[in-house]
């Protein structure tokens, strides 16, 4: 009798043990799955993270933003269509025309492409452009030459924009910035009292000073800062004077300007009429074997006028 209640007793232990291990099953079931679950997001990150080329991948990324520039919008440009110059921090990315249409504050670009290594781009970043449906991406379009262009939003001109674009050959999203410059838009593209001029600055007829910057060309051409600068009749003139005397002729607006200076370092008298934007002039040299037009950009600074 004793011997029997003893084996109920541990028959009754080993049901409870039993039911106990059983208990703890879906608990373990419901862990092992949230473990598979975090691991396949993990392989979903991973794997969006392989869509996208690293640093190792790319070449130099150049900083296309620069210190002068400040975003100008939609609003404040007229309605038209301009050639615009477009920098990419990337020399993969190559843009050999562009089109930028303003209409009612809105822009957008039409970028002729050297070459036909993308199969599309996406406006933003390459994480945002793996996270996107297809049907967002930008597909090309071939145009009259057979190139293909890519058509994309402009939020602002002078601002970096983000654009993923993905590598037919790699079959990666590779990330560029883009900056629309809005010194190669005409003036007249600007509307009234967006840029600085003597009027908006109050400047009365008299001489001044002014900073210069300089740009382009070779890097080794200087220009004098600060330099003069007069104001008549509302209308600015600025003497520019070279590093070198082999320049015997500048280009402003169309219009051809000699050296008002017959010794030493070209000296011209050119005509100015916004301040803190470049503005694109072009300086024949006749230091090479034949006389060579270069393009510069001439910026003046408004808050160094004195």
């Amino acid at each position: 009798m004793k011997k029997r209640s003893i084996l109920a007793v541990l028959l009754i232990a080993l049901m409870i043990f039993a039911a106990g291990c059983g208990s703890k099953e879906p608990a373990d079931n419901g862990g092992g799955q949230e473990q598979q679950e975090q691991q396949e997001e993990q392989q979903q990150e991973s794997s969006g993270d392989s869509q996208i080329a690293d640093s190792s991948e790319m070449t130099e990324v150049e900083d296309v933003v620069e210190d002068w520039m400040v975003p100008i919008e939609g609003k404040d440009l007229k309605d038209g269509t301009y050639d615009v110059t477009v920098s990419c921090s990337s020399s993969m990315f190559k843009i050999s025309s562009c089109e930028l249409t303003v209409a009612n504050g809105e822009m957008t670009a039409v970028m002729t492409m050297g070459g036909k290594g993308y199969r599309y781009v996406f406006p933003g970043t390459g994480e945002e452009a793996v996270a996107a449906a297809e049907a967002d991406y930008v597909l090309p379009v071939e145009d009259a030459s057979g190139a293909h262009t890519f058509t994309i939003p402009v939020e602002a001109l002078d601002k970096g924009i983000d654009l993923a674009a993905f590598s037919d050959k790699k079959e990666k999203w590779y990330e560029r910035t883009l900056v629309f410059r809005s010194d190669s838009l005409p003036l007249d593209a600007f509307a009234d009292g967006i840029l600085n001029t003597a009027e908006s600055l109050a400047l009365a007829d008299g001489e001044y000073t002014v900073a210069v910057e300089l740009s382009g060309g070779s890097g080794k051409a200087s220009v004098d800062s600060p330099a003069k600068l007069v104001v008549s009749g509302g209308k600015c003139t600025l003497t520019v004077g070279w590093s070198s005397p082999n320049y015997d002729y500048m280009v402003v607006e169309g219009e051809k300007y000699l050296p008002v200076n017959t010794e030493g370092n070209s000296v011209f008298e050119i005509p100015v009429s916004v301040f803190d934007r470049f503005i694109t002039v072009l300086a024949d040299t006749t230091a090479m074997s034949t006389p060579h037009e270069i393009e510069y950009k001439i910026r003046l600074d408004s808050a160094s006028i004195q």
